[in-house]
C-alpha cells in the first residue's frame, strides 16, 4: 500500500497547509487592494458580482498554487 507511506503522507500534509497560507495571505492582501471590505460589501449589502469575483479569485489562486505544489 503505496498511498500510506508516511514520508508520502507528511509531505502532502505539508503541503496542504502550505497552499491554504498562501491562498489566504493572497485573498487578504486581495482584501487590502481592493477598494472598501470584502465582508461588508458581501454579507450586509449583498453584492452578488463581488462574491462571484472573491470566488473566482480565490479558485484561481487555489489552481495555481496545487499546479505549483503538484509540479
Amino acid at each position: 500500500m503505496e498511498y500510506l507511506n508516511p514520508k508520502a503522507f507528511t509531505a502532502s500534509l505539508i503541503y496542504s497547509l502550505l497552499g491554504i497560507i498562501i491562498l489566504v495571505l493572497s485573498f487578504y492582501l486581495f482584501n487590502k487592494l481592493t477598494p472598501g471590505t470584502l465582508r461588508k460589501e458581501i454579507l450586509e449589502d449583498h453584492n452578488l458580482a463581488l462574491a462571484v469575483m472573491a470566488s473566482a479569485f480565490m479558485l484561481a489562486v487555489a489552481l495555481i498554487i496545487s499546479a505549483a505544489i503538484h509540479g
